[in-house]
């Protein structure tokens, strides 16, 4: 399965941060904003990623991350000149998903928690139809929204309804066949004159082949695209960092417990960051 991160648009939710720098470029505690979706995707098995952002901000991604040797990956990078809504991504992307199996995930969106990887690689093994995943929320009118029947199976997904059927929400992480950017084309703009992910999904449910996972109440999932949400993302992460003295999100990290670079390759890794977070890749080169 490849992988997409989208990281477009412009952040104005978070201006002034956002008037010189990609929103998710913004420090996240200790890390860059992309690095957690960035290990979502690494934990789901995923090593061929295109990153689609602006043109304003494409060079710094390519700064950043390169071309993903150094964790063992492969990264491609597409401009979306225009925000088009996220299924656009499939359309950017056409060339890159080339018919095969493909998983988006936003690039502002964190996640974490206890048995999250073994779920991502299940959903990452699919050859037909699509996964997303439903996350309960108090404030569901601000997502897409999930309707289950009285046994749990998804009968409609709504976007941002005024009148929400449940409080499940689906996170910004979808999984789907190599079918997507066919249908992606073949969609109407919405009312806003964007793609959405929920027509694209409710697609896919019109066809019977969605399926949706419900994701645990030991799984943390945080949107950082606001001040406050932003904050609350830092804090979070600072808070189970300094308790469990694990990292979350270290690229470098899941590349060497994946197999995808070996112990000399983390060291001198380690060597690129004279800190705290030098001295943590060299305590888990070490173990």
């Amino acid at each position: 399965m490849k992988g997409i991160i989208l990281a477009g648009g412009r952040g104005t939710r978070l201006n002034p941060l956002t008037l010189s720098l990609s929103k998710q470029l913004l420090p996240v505690y200790d890390k860059p904003m992309v690095y957690y979706p960035l290990s979502m995707l690494m934990l789901a098995g995923v090593r061929e990623i295109l990153v689609i952002s602006t043109p304003e901000a494409m060079p710094a991604f390519q700064a950043l991350l390169g071309d993903g040797r150094q964790w063992g990956l492969e990264f491609s990078y597409k401009i979306q000149d225009e925000p088009r809504g996220l299924a656009d991504a499939f359309i950017v992307g056409r060339e890159f998903v080339g018919g095969k199996p493909v998983c988006l995930i936003l690039g502002d969106n964190i996640f974490f928690g206890h048995g999250l990887g073994e779920q991502l690689k299940a959903a990452a093994g699919l050859e037909r139809g699509a996964v997303v995943f439903a996350y309960e929320v108090k404030d569901p009118e601000r997502y897409g929204v999930v309707e289950f029947d009285k046994d749990m199976r998804a009968v409609n997904i709504e976007e941002k309804p005024a009148r929400p059927r449940s409080h499940y929400a689906v996170p910004g992480i979808y999984f789907y066949d190599g079918k997507v950017s066919e249908i992606a084309a073949a969609m109407k703009p919405s009312a806003r004159g964007e793609l959405e992910i929920t027509d694209l999904n409710r697609e896919y449910l019109k066809r019977r082949e969605l399926r949706v996972e419900i994701i645990g109440r030991g799984v943390a999932w945080l949107d950082a695209g606001t001040h406050e949400s932003l904050l609350q993302a830092a804090n979070f992460v600072q808070a189970v960092q300094d308790r469990q003295g694990l990292m979350i999100a270290c690229p470098e990290e899941i590349a060497y417990h994946q197999g995808y670079i070996g112990r000399d390759d983390l060291v001198r890794l380690a060597k690129n960051a004279p800190n705290a977070y030098g001295e943590y890749l060299r305590r888990i080169a070490e173990e």
